[in-house]
């Protein structure tokens, strides 16, 4: 669904913005891609698990522009955080992360450089 602000999201039971703008979850959908990819190691964490991922640190991948789903770039990782079809399921066992490790600097940022963003 489209929110009354361009969010872009999920209506299950409850509404739920994913992303601010429908650009944000394209971006999303790219860097999941591009991740999975040039990472050497994926690790999924669900339910609890995702409240024990450490963010601190890391920085939020603003292209995605992320409310309930968001992307957060480390020294060498990516970590990808899904709460939002939780959120409208009223389903906490259902958040996922996946951390992309071993990234590269084309993996972490692909054409993009700091000046770029």
């Amino acid at each position: 669904m489209i929110g009354p602000s361009g969010e872009f999201g999920i209506h299950a039971g409850q509404s739920v913005p994913l992303h601010a703008t429908v650009e944000g979850w394209l971006e999303s959908l790219a860097l999941t891609q591009h991740a999975s990819m040039c990472a050497k190691q994926i690790t999924k964490a669900t339910g609890d698990d995702v409240i024990g991922i450490a963010l601190n640190g890391l920085e939020p991948v603003r292209e995605v522009m992320g409310l309930a789903d968001a992307w957060w770039r480390g020294a060498d990782s990516l970590v990808a955080v899904y709460t939002g079809e939780a959120e409208a399921l009223s389903f906490p066992r259902g958040r996922t992360a996946l951390i992309y490790s071993g990234l590269d600097e084309w993996g972490l940022r692909g054409g993009v450089t700091d000046g770029d963003s």
